[in-house]
């Protein structure tokens, strides 16, 4: 068994969905959480701070979660990071795998409550696999 899931950065342009993500995983999960508006920002977080665990909104103006993954995949000291997608357009994702480099795909709008416990079954099922 590796690290057990410690930090997590949220990523969407929706300051609420943050919020709620944010209180859900620190107070439910007892997890780090780091809060990003934008794959911009989520990129310079991810350069000065350690997550285990990227929560990232597809859809979301300027540089959306798609492009944000991609340059992630690119860069060497960022490859590693698990990535779940979070997505209004769900029916997208269920008929075929995720995107490369992604874990899972969470639809929106999500249970709060169950966020985090669905959170550390995907990352357990990682190290599993």
């Amino acid at each position: 068994m590796t690290r057990p899931l410690t930090t997590v950065l949220c990523v969407d342009d929706d300051a609420d969905i943050l919020a709620v993500v944010s209180l859900a995983l620190r107070t439910l999960g007892g997890l780090t959480v780091h809060a990003a508006g934008s794959g911009a920002e989520a990129l310079a977080l991810l350069k000065r701070e350690r997550v285990d665990l990227v929560l990232l909104d597809v859809m979301m103006p300027e540089m959306d979660g798609l492009e944000a993954l991609a340059v992630m995949r690119q860069d060497p000291t960022l490859a590693h990071v698990m990535v779940v997608l979070m997505t209004a357009r769900v029916q997208l994702y269920e008929r075929a795998r995720p995107p490369d480099g992604v874990q899972a795909v969470i639809a929106k709008p999500f249970d709060p409550v169950s966020l985090p416990n669905r959170l550390q079954t995907i990352w357990a099922r990682a190290d599993a696999g």
